[in-house]
């Protein structure tokens, strides 16, 4: 299976810094030009896909996303960590062809599809649907005929921008993803009580039948260890720090370092958008709404105003 890039594809670690890939940054450059040359994304990312040129460990498989992603990286002109790749001039042509581009064409990409297969409904657990199609005036709901229509018109940017400013908060401070779950937990049931008593009273029995009590002991035992739970959210948290620790500030959304970091994102019919990690915790983005008529709708902004820890159930 591939593994998800962490460090911006052009680029690869040695003896601790970020430094450039030889193979990789030549092909990054050849996407400039193919793209400025008039080529689309999917003929670039098929011409990669022809020069075996890997873009994550253990794939060489591209789409016009991966694509999308290296002509907008800013990392590529250069930053305190990332060298430079693309010149400024070369850099600005692409993106004034690809935003042209944009201006009249919204289609919905595997970026956003990625999103919205963990967006979930907080009050009844569903999937959000997000109608509207390839149109600009998309709109996420809750479907479920148990639940109810959203109040609200909640759009792919308010969604983006929430996760957006929650992975910066946590880049900003770690410590906010911190996990307090213990690593294995053993509660016993009444049942479990109940058949320890049992053998306790059998092997204080007069006559003792070690048959029986070899038996029920088996029991118990297959009892006790459904009554155990093992949590790896202390790996999971190690994982998010390495990717987060030192991590630079996001200007637009990494979406591989969202698929590593992010299991679910919840929303509530009162404009609440909760981010929860793979280990568990979640922070919650709090957004205020006005009521300016039925069409405008809308969170005001996406800032975090705090965050809730809490354990996943």
């Amino acid at each position: 299976m591939a593994k998800n890039r962490v460090i911006s594809f052009g680029y690869c670690m040695k003896n601790g810094q970020i430094t450039v890939d030889f193979t990789e940054s030549k092909a990054v450059i050849k996407i400039f030009e193919e793209y400025l040359n008039g080529s689309s994304l999917m003929q670039i990312a098929k011409l990669m896909e022809s020069e075996k040129i890997r873009y994550s460990e253990g794939s060489d498989h591209w789409n016009k996303n991966m694509v999308k992603r290296i002509i907008e990286n800013e990392k590529y002109l250069g930053t305190d960590k990332y060298p430079q790749i693309i010149s400024e001039k070369f850099f600005n042509q692409a993106n004034e062809k690809r935003m042209s581009k944009a201006t009249s064409v919204c289609v919905i990409s595997e970026d956003l599809q990625e999103i919205r297969s963990r967006t979930y409904c907080s009050e009844c657990g569903h999937r959000l649907s997000r109608i509207g199609g390839n149109s600009r005036y998309e709109k996420w709901d809750c479907r479920n005929p148990d639940c109810y229509k959203f109040e609200y018109q909640l759009t792919d940017q308010m969604i983006i921008g929430t996760v957006l400013t929650v992975l910066n908060t946590v880049i900003a401070n770690t410590s906010l993803i911190e996990s307090s779950g213990e690593i294995s937990v053993y509660s016993p049931t009444t049942d479990v009580i109940r058949k320890q008593n049992e053998i306790n009273q059998m092997t204080d029995s007069a006559q003792v039948d070690f048959d029986r009590i070899k038996t029920e002991i088996f029991k118990l035992a297959a009892m006790k260890y459904g009554c155990c739970t093992y949590n790896d959210s202390s790996q999971q948290t190690a994982q998010i720090h390495s990717l987060l620790e030192n991590h630079e500030q996001l200007n637009t959304l990494d979406i591989d370092l969202f698929k590593s970091c992010i299991n679910r994102i919840w929303i509530s019919h009162f404009c609440t958008i909760e981010v929860e990690f793979i280990n568990g915790v979640h922070i919650k983005n709090i957004t205020e709404r006005t009521d300016k008529n039925e069409y405008s709708i809308e969170c005001d902004d996406n800032s975090c105003e705090g965050s809730d820890r809490d354990k996943s159930q």
